[in-house]
């Protein structure tokens, strides 16, 4: 009796996880995915970026830059390090310009998190504000995730677009 209920509910919960994204596109969500990596001195100047903490530039399904304004960073005592903040992305999406804004929350591990040295992981949310997109991202609402590749030292990011 125990393996067989245990055996429904792996495969419950597989079928969910593999109707989770055909639900979103069913929805009109258009899934995304690329590389986000620090910019080279002179990439990133746009204006809309004027005071930002930091930017990466992004390629893949979206290419530009991703302007970030810390609003707050914490460094907890077992080197967990917490930032949000709003971003600014803008690029461009199927050769079409535009703009948008996001709400962000990072979290990652550090051997000395005080400096942000010795990243262990790394991840964050990126939910799109209602209202913020210009151009080709008028409309558009949607996250976008982000996950560090320690190895390589760039940020492979995943999400989903709707308009």
């Amino acid at each position: 009796m125990m393996k067989r209920l245990a055996f429904l509910s792996v495969t419950i919960l597989t079928l969910v996880a593999f109707m989770m994204p055909s639900a979103a596109l069913a929805l009109g969500a258009t899934q995304i995915s690329g590389i986000a990596y620090w910019p080279n001195t002179g990439q990133c100047t746009d204006p809309e970026g004027a005071g930002a903490t930091y930017a990466v530039v992004m390629t893949g399904d979206l290419s530009g830059c991703h302007y970030t304004f810390v609003e707050t960073a914490v460094c907890s005592s077992g080197g967990v390090y917490n930032e949000t903040g709003t971003e600014t992305f803008v690029g461009q999406y199927n050769g079409s310009s535009g703009s948008f804004r996001t709400t962000y929350r990072f979290t990652a591990r550090y051997a000395d998190c005080a400096n942000l040295i010795g990243e262990f992981v790394g991840r964050c949310e990126h939910p799109i504000l209602a209202g913020s997109g210009k151009g080709i991202f008028e409309g558009i609402t949607g996250r976008i995730d982000m996950q560090d590749d320690i190895a390589a030292g760039d940020f492979l990011y995943r999400g989903h677009l709707q308009w």
